[in-house]
């Protein structure tokens, strides 16, 4: 496999725990795109959020973005709104297969904490909302679109599977 495996969903759906195993099994680098904007500007995403706003977030999101883009062997789990600007998405699928990792959204509220995520904070009707806006998105971007599974380990294999295609 060449390029990078590029996973984009809704957050909470597993895109960090199952990319983490993913890029194991591949013997790629795993990068989550929050984690390496954090680490870069030595700041939490819900400090920034609370700070600058989000478009000064989304700005950062699309740098990461064309940075890792020129990189290869890699697996990178994309913050749930990247794919919702185009120059941010458009750069990691030239480079890379694009996978949507679909899960249920009342389940990801529902079973996911949204303590430190700044757009889980409004509530679940806000955030099904906010999930039925961005999946046909999601969909637009993504090569294949794998339903999450009852494991992180059962979703991986998914993944491999699709990949092997």
């Amino acid at each position: 496999m060449n390029g990078n495996v590029v996973l984009i969903g809704m957050m909470g759906c597993g895109k960090t725990t199952v990319g983490g195993l993913l890029a194991q099994q591949l013997g790629f680098t795993f990068v989550d795109t929050d984690q390496y904007i954090e680490t870069a500007l030595g700041r939490s995403i819900p400090d920034l959020f609370a700070r600058e706003g989000e478009a000064f977030f989304r700005e950062r999101e699309g740098e990461a973005a064309e940075k890792l883009a020129r990189e290869t062997g890699q697996v990178i789990a994309c913050g749930g709104g990247l794919p919702t600007r185009s120059d941010s998405i458009a750069p990691l699928k030239e480079t890379g297969t694009v996978v949507f990792l679909r899960r249920e959204p009342g389940e990801i509220y529902d079973s996911v904490s949204m303590g430190g995520r700044p757009l889980g904070q409004q509530g679940r009707a806000a955030f099904l909302e906010r999930y039925a806006r961005r999946e046909p998105i999601y969909l637009r971007w993504a090569d294949h679109v794998v339903d999450v599974g009852a494991t992180p380990q059962q979703t991986m294999k998914q993944i491999l599977e699709v990949l092997e295609q």
